[in-house]
Order: structure tokens, then C-alpha cells, then sequence
């Protein structure tokens, strides 16, 4: 797959950045850790720019951000009270508790869009909740631009920094990643666990 990115990246340039990115996006499972630097690193050997990667890049990551956010809407939390009141039962899982998670999504979505943005996979993913939720679009999008930058400005500097050595952050890159899931898979656990003795003690 990486062979094929780069390709598609020197191939299009911008475009192919753009496209690549959004893609990334609604297909978490395409590497922006390897897209990213080796756009840095085409601005050692080409006329683009860390301007116009990190701008293309952007523009790539909030319109996959936006069509994420838009099946959240789809998804929103009266459908999942119905499937609440079919499957609930099995689940464990009440509407009540639908609602105590869309509220706290209300109080603290706009913090957890910004920095999931910076978290591998979840970056991309963290726009399904924020539309379930019908976060204001407008915030959505500076918050999601804000991390979004932050992350992009990140990674293609370093690629452009290491040159023909760009794919060393790789390596790093998956290490923050596996310690990123497993904080998350611990976090999820313990949510688990808190969850269903609440419910039990109930």
C-alpha cells in the first residue's frame, strides 16, 4: 500500500495529497503517518511547498471530516434509541444511558475533537460521535481544523527535515500509535468495568 501512495502522491502532487488525505480519512486504515512525511519530503525535491502540502493536506483531512460527521447525522441518538429498545436487553443498555453519553458529549465533544485529531485512527473516527451528537457544525470544523493542523504541521515538517530518511518516523510514528491503542483499550476496559457494576449495584 505504501508504494502505491507515494506514487499516487508524486504522480498528482497537491492533488494527489488532497485526495489521498480525504480518503484516509473515511478509510482510517490508509497511513496519514506515511502520507504526511513523505509529502515533507517531496518539497526537497520538487516545487511544492511545506505551505501548500500542510494547505492540501488540510483541506483533505476536514472533507473527510465533514463526511463522517455528515453519517453521524445519519446516525443520530433517536435511532439508536430504537435500536436501544429492540436490542437493549442484550446489550445492557438503556436510553437513558444513550442520553447521559450524548450530554457528555455535549459538555466536552469540542475538546475531544481536537485532541483525537492527533491520535491515530481515533482522529478520523472521532467525527461519527461529534454528528451523532449534532455538534454545532461550525465549531466542528475549527476544532477539527485546529487538531487537524497541528498534526499535519507536525508530520510533514519532520519528513521534510529528514529528506531521503523520512520513512525513520515511521518507526516512531508506531510506537505512538501502539501506545495510543493501548491506552485506549485500557480506557475502554475500565469504562466497562465501572459501567456494568454501576448497572449491576442499580
Amino acid at each position: 500500500m505504501q508504494s502505491w501512495i507515494t506514487d499516487f502522491m508524486e504522480q498528482f502532487g497537491y492533488l494527489g495529497i488532497f485526495l489521498i488525505i480525504a480518503l484516509e480519512n473515511v478509510f482510517p486504515p490508509i497511513p496519514s503517518e506515511v502520507i504526511l512525511p513523505f509529502g515533507g519530503f517531496m518539497t526537497t525535491y520538487s516545487d511544492m511547498s511545506i505551505a501548500g502540502v500542510i494547505a492540501a493536506a488540510t483541506a483533505g483531512s476536514i472533507l473527510g471530516a465533514v463526511i463522517l460527521y455528515g453519517i453521524g447525522l445519519l446516525l443520530d441518538v433517536e435511532r439508536l434509541e430504537k435500536i436501544v429498545d429492540r436490542w437493549g436487553h442484550i446489550l445492557r443498555i438503556t436510553k437513558d444511558d444513550i442520553r447521559k453519553a450524548d450530554a457528555w458529549f455535549d459538555k466536552y465533544g469540542y475538546w475531544t475533537v481536537l485532541f483525537c485529531r492527533m491520535i491515530p485512527l481515533i482522529r478520523s473516527l472521532i467525527s461519527i460521535p461529534a454528528g451523532m451528537s449534532n455538534m454545532k457544525f461550525p465549531l466542528f470544523l475549527l476544532f477539527t481544523a485546529i487538531g487537524t493542523l497541528i498534526w499535519n504541521i507536525i508530520l510533514v515538517s519532520v519528513g521534510a527535515a529528514l529528506g531521503e530518511n523520512w520513512e525513520k518516523i515511521t518507526h516512531f510514528m508506531d510506537i505512538y500509535s501502539n501506545i495510543a491503542y493501548i491506552l485506549i483499550a485500557i480506557g475502554i476496559i475500565i469504562f466497562a468495568i465501572l459501567f456494568f457494576r454501576k448497572k449491576k449495584q442499580a
